[in-house]
């Protein structure tokens, strides 16, 4: 069993940073692959970033080049730097884990944090 908490999260202006974290508890965090998902209402719910225990990463498109995901095994937590934030990455973000990165991002995670707001002013 992995408990996953989220933190960060808050309003900012277009433009602007943060950086969430998500503090893991329980089954050896380093062996899992870990993932942000955002669901903004009336979407569905989308993987933005995803890192295996190897490191290997993955980007949405719309997020790419702005957004960088790391972790810290030591601290058994994962963060997601945001930066140059637009109004459009207003949704509610998840933290995720999976044994691996395919699963994690085909959406097939059995652990998931409580979720933590992140709204982008224009």
């Amino acid at each position: 069993q992995v408990h996953l908490v989220e933190s960060g999260g808050g309003l900012v202006q277009a433009g602007g940073s943060l950086r969430l974290s998500c503090a893991a508890s329980g089954r050896s965090f380093s062996g899992y692959a870990m993932g942000w998902f955002r669901q903004a209402p009336g979407k569905e719910r989308e993987c933005v970033a995803a890192l295996s225990w190897s490191a290997t990463t993955y980007y949405a498109d719309s997020v790419k080049g702005r957004f960088t995901i790391s972790r810290d095994n030591a601290k058994n937590t994962v963060y997601l730097q945001m930066n140059t934030l637009k109004p459009d990455d207003t949704a509610v973000y998840f933290c995720a884990a999976h044994s691996a990165l395919s699963g994690l991002i085909r959406n097939l995670s059995n652990y998931w944090g409580q979720g933590t707001q992140v709204t982008v002013s224009s």
